[in-house]
Order: C-alpha cells, then sequence, then structure tokens
C-alpha cells in the first residue's frame, strides 16, 4: 500500500509516545502511543502500523494494527490486514473479509450531510450497543 499523493507519511522507523494532529492527510506506518486528531482530514493506518491511541478523524483506512477508540465523521475502512481493537462511532463502516474487529459500533450520519441533504425515512440509522466479533475463516 502506498500513500495516497499529497499525503505526509510517517514510514516504520519512527516511533512517536504522544500526541499527533493536524490539517492535512497522514499516512501512519509507524507505533504510536498517544492520541492521533485530524478532525477534517483522511488518516491511513499502514500495514506495518501498530497504533495504540484513540483517533478523531475525517474518514479512516487501516491496513495495521489499531488499539483504541475511533471517533470518524465520515467513513471507517477496515482492510483485509486490519486488526482493531475499540469502540467506533462513524457515518459508515466497511470491514473486508478476513479483518479482525472487536468492539462496539455506532454509525451516525455524517453532520454535514445531515444539514444539507433531506432525511431518509425508509432505513434508519444503525445504533448497536452489543461487541461484534469478526474472525477470519479456519
Amino acid at each position: 500500500m502506498k500513500p495516497a499523493e499529497g499525503s505526509t507519511t510517517i514510514g516504520k522507523s519512527v516511533v512517536i509516545r504522544g500526541d499527533i494532529s493536524g490539517k492535512e492527510e497522514l499516512y501512519l506506518d509507524c507505533d504510536i502511543e498517544g492520541t492521533v486528531t485530524l478532525p477534517d482530514n483522511r488518516l491511513t493506518i499502514g500495514a506495518d502500523a501498530r497504533i495504540i491511541a484513540n483517533v478523531t478523524v475525517g474518514d479512516l483506512v487501516v491496513f495495521g494494527r489499531l488499539t483504541g477508540n475511533i471517533h470518524a465523521t465520515g467513513r471507517v475502512d477496515l482492510r483485509q490486514s486490519a486488526s482493531v481493537t475499540g469502540d467506533i462511532v462513524a457515518g459508515r463502516l466497511s470491514i473486508e473479509e478476513s479483518a479482525m474487529f472487536k468492539g462496539r459500533v455506532e454509525l451516525k450520519p455524517n453532520e454535514a450531510q445531515s444539514a444539507s441533504a433531506p432525511q431518509k425515512t425508509s432505513a434508519p440509522a444503525v445504533h448497536s450497543s452489543e461487541t461484534l466479533v469478526l474472525h477470519p475463516k479456519a
């Protein structure tokens, strides 16, 4: 997986203990303990990343390992190699086959979308307080 064009990259040999915040796309392939805050931007967690942090982002794509709660105003994508332990609050959630997830999920409409788009009454938002555990097929 290559970082998106124009995103800031923090590579495999970097270890961070503390908080990261910013206003641009970020690709992490490193070890982090702390918090990551990119409220209006995309965060991509690379396949070699080991993140122990609460994450607040616009959108999130996970290829590596993340332990911590996720709050995303947009979409969370857990790719095939992802391993996530923690609760997710997001507008949308996508989990590929073989991705591992343990935690609770609460899906909320995107605040920016809900202000400008008409509300659909045929399909209510999903709110779940149960634990969802996905395991790869044996």
